[in-house]
């Protein structure tokens, strides 16, 4: 990497960093320093990123959940801390939750714990309720949830 960039050379640079995929604020700022940028460039950037819409925290917050949600098949709890981890705004997650659909939401949680109930291979069911409750939890889901659904899924197995 090289030494110093001009304030242009940093703008391009950062603005290709933003349009390759939705960013927070923290990610770009880290960028910058990474980039021997000092505060008040920075400042200067982060102004540029956001009035020419490179840089949006609504739209990468709403992203954020979409995918993590379709494709990592997350729950409103890791999505929320995560974000959180982000420094996003509480009111900003609650917007970006809303990405998902109550019914999409439950339709990803019941075929995935149904698929994850089917691979655990543990004959002890204490073992394998355990394993499976541990699993979902961490994948962010609620424990209500999570604990309607071993009981529902332990009496399909057992009759």
């Amino acid at each position: 990497m090289k030494e110093r960039y001009s304030i242009k050379e940093a703008i391009q640079k950062i603005e290709y960093f933003c349009a390759y995929q939705e960013r927070c604020h923290d990610e770009v700022v880290s960028k910058l320093w990474t980039m021997k940028m000092d505060s008040g460039e920075i400042d200067q950037i982060m102004v540029h990123l956001i009035a020419e819409n490179f840089l949006n925290e609504e739209r990468f917050a709403c992203s954020f959940a979409r995918g993590k949600h379709r494709i990592k098949h997350w729950g409103k709890i890791r999505t929320t801390n995560e974000l959180k981890f982000k420094n996003i705004s509480q009111t900003l997650i609650n917007t970006a939750l809303k990405e998902i659909t109550p019914e999409e939401y439950l339709e990803t949680f019941h075929s995935f714990a149904e698929k994850n109930w089917e691979s655990i291979r543990e004959t002890n069911t204490l073992k394998k309720r355990k394993k499976f409750c541990d699993y979902m939890l961490r994948r962010g889901f609620e424990s209500n949830l999570v604990y309607d659904k071993v009981k529902e899924l332990e009496k399909l197995e057992h009759g």
